[in-house]
């Protein structure tokens, strides 16, 4: 029999999974990568443990991160969903928000249709008011009436969102319990976004109640083909790992886990090497992912649009652009355009050799001479440089530049994007970017991190040791956690401590539980507390923490002081707890370890790269495993599955764990 000796974590993106697996009694590490399966990505998880050369039966624990949920939500490939409201509001997926997506384009539709067409929502007669108490009662036959309905219409997944169910959940808990073996799945939104903003939550409860079928096939189909137990956990968008049960239920927590996972791995890297400010730049095949990380923790969002309509929901503030290696370049009236529309892993890259006809970022590299003709990226793909011009040509010669010109020209095009998506997590939050330091990862990141860095003013850009990895690690050395939040709605003047603590207590006792459920001793929980605040005559609430016993005094203090951080200023007026944002954790004890990046020494080689309008020049090949010491640009350092750029004026330095640190050489 062969014993668990494996950790492993996997990152499902658009074109590759990533995988890496360690071996906690001898800290041995193993990266691989698999071109991803969107049609069957169990298969590609079990061909990437087979790609490290682990089978099923050794591994201990296994924690992943996907993007499959946010992408069908996304393409709207989804199953038949109902949504149940209270009586007269059934429309309130269709009245949405009063505003436009683009208030001078009158040719496009106003808003995203709703999720749940009209024909599918039902309106049910019971009523609460704000506080939760029973204004009209739910009957029995009002039950049988919406029974009768979902059947004749058959439904396969319902969404249930009445009115101010945040504040009293029984009739939704009634509505629910009498569905089961009714509809395959039912949802409730006092579960999925117990909070005030009727529109918002009904969203996002819509938003769960499609995922779900999705979900549940895909993670039964793991359990069943990875038959590890509590072993086999999920990723979540807030940044911690959650148990399948748990995610059968919420499936919105995989949103974004992919990305948010890497957040988590660069935000314990910025309190290992004391870094107060980083931003995280990860580039992967279909998406550009940055986020903002201050004093060790990365910012927090509470709603994100998903195909213009709002999921509600904790989340890490991951702002993703549609500008990856495999991101199609176009020639329109503005000019270059790179993205949205990506060739994926099939055919992928034309310089991949499987097909690709489309001009990527990728083909761009090859062309200026940065990705390797000799090699084979992970064993399995040879770069075909002249493919990638062939695909560049017909858009160079539009143009009327040259092939190299055109490929610099891409490269500059999709830096600009990068470029913007850091203002946005920066600037336009009050922060000055050119104080941080840039954490580039994913296949692509570090190959673009100095063109970047260049453009936006940044002095020291971080490569981690397991750079084309980093989100899969991400998923391994992250907490296990969970989170819960609820609105409250309590004044400061007058606070009702009691009612305080018990609503408390009731958010701590649904956060530890799938955490207690999942085997983990009380004792190892951690418990956070946070209020989210406003003045009584705001809309929107900010984040901010204390610890129980609670202290009123020090609470009002500390908002008044976050207010003032964050807009510039602060007011006498009265101040409103809205929401509490209850996390439990069990701190993460995998340590970061140097991996195994492949690729052994070979002789000493260089290669022609294009930097500038200068144009090729002589470039050294630096094997990333034998480096020692500064490296000046120009130079290209490589391992079996990333490159990372050294232009001239660039240098860098490796450390013990084989992190680079790349810096401007000096004048």
């Amino acid at each position: 029999m062969t014993t668990r000796l494996w950790d492993i974590g996997t990152d499902i993106g658009g074109t590759f999974t990533d995988i890496i697996a360690v071996r906690p009694d001898t800290n041995e590490t193993r990266i691989a990568k698999v071109p991803s399966r969107p049609d069957a990505p169990v298969t590609a998880m079990l061909e990437a443990l087979a790609a490290v050369g682990v089978a099923p039966e050794a591994v201990r624990r296994f924690v992943h991160g996907t993007t499959r949920v946010t992408n069908a939500l996304v393409e709207e490939r989804l199953p038949r969903v109902a949504l149940v409201a209270t009586a007269g509001f059934e429309d309130v997926l269709e009245i949405a928000r009063y505003r436009r997506e683009e208030l001078y384009r009158l040719d496009i539709r106003p808003k995203a249709l709703p999720l749940v067409p009209a024909s599918l929502c039902f309106g049910i007669r019971e009523r609460l008011d704000p506080t939760g108490k029973v204004v009209e009662a739910l009957a029995k036959a009002e039950v049988e009436r919406l029974k009768a309905w979902l059947v004749a219409n058959a439904v396969e997944s319902v969404a249930i969102c009445l009115l101010h169910s945040y504040a009293n959940p029984a009739h939704e808990k009634e509505i629910g319990a009498a569905l089961e073996g009714v509809v395959p799945h039912v949802c409730v939104s006092h579960e999925i976004n117990p909070e005030a903003r009727e529109y918002e939550r009904a969203s996002s409860t819509a938003f769960n109640a499609a995922a779900m079928p999705i979900a549940v096939e895909y993670l039964t189909e793991l359990e069943r083909r990875l038959p590890i137990g509590a072993g086999l956990q999920v990723f979540h968008s807030a940044g911690a790992m959650v148990p399948v049960p748990a995610v059968k239920r919420r499936p919105l927590v995989m949103a974004m886990s992919g990305p948010a996972a890497g957040v988590s791995a660069s935000a314990r890297m910025a309190r290992t090497l004391d870094r107060p400010r980083v931003l995280t730049f990860d580039m992967g095949g279909t998406t550009t992912d940055v986020c903002l990380i201050v004093d060790g923790a990365a910012e927090m969002t509470d709603t994100r649009m998903m195909g213009g309509r709002p999921l509600r929901q904790p989340m890490l503030a991951v702002h993703s652009i549609g500008a990856g290696g495999g991101s199609i370049v176009t020639l329109g009236p503005g000019g270059l355009a790179v993205g949205p529309k990506s060739a994926g892993s099939m055919p992928g890259p034309a310089c991949y050799g499987r097909g690709g006809d489309r001009p990527t970022i990728t083909d761009a590299n090859a062309v200026l001479g940065y990705l390797d003709p000799e090699a084979r990226l992970g064993d399995t793909i040879q770069i075909d440089v002249e493919a990638a011009r062939r695909v560049i040509a017909p858009i160079a010669a539009e143009l009327g530049f040259g092939i190299t010109e055109t490929a610099m020209g891409i490269i500059k095009v999709a830096g600009a994007a990068m470029a913007r998506a850091l203002r946005r997590v920066t600037v336009e939050r009050g922060v000055d970017g050119r104080d941080c330091t840039l954490l580039a990862f994913g296949g692509g990141g570090p190959m673009h991190a100095a063109g970047l860095a260049d453009m936006y003013g940044l002095s020291e850009i971080i490569v981690p040791a397991a750079s084309s990895a980093f989100s899969a690690l991400g998923c391994l050395t992250a907490d296990f956690s969970f989170l819960q939040q609820g609105t409250v709605r309590m004044p400061l003047a007058n606070f009702p401590h009691a009612a305080f603590a018990a609503r408390v207590a009731e958010l701590s006792g649904e956060a530890t539980g799938p955490l207690l459920a999942n085997g983990i001793a009380r004792e190892e929980i951690t418990v956070e507390h946070v209020a989210l605040m406003r003045y009584s005559a705001q809309s929107d609430s900010i984040p901010v923490p204390f610890t129980m016993p609670l202290d009123q005094a020090r609470l009002e203090a500390d908002f008044h002081r976050r207010h003032r951080d964050l807009f510039g200023y602060a007011t006498e007026e009265a101040c409103v707890i809205e929401a509490l944002r209850i996390q439990a954790r069990k701190p993460s004890s995998v340590p970061f370890s140097r991996p195994d990046v492949g690729r052994a020494q070979g002789t000493a080689r260089s290669r022609l790269c294009v930097f500038d309008a200068s144009g090729a020049v002589e470039t050294a090949i630096v094997p990333r495993e034998t480096m020692s010491g500064v490296t000046f640009g120009p130079a290209i350092i490589e391992d079996a599955w990333s490159t990372v750029v050294v232009p001239p004026g660039w240098q860098v330095r490796p450390d013990d764990l084989g992190n680079l640190f790349m810096t401007r050489s000096a004048a």
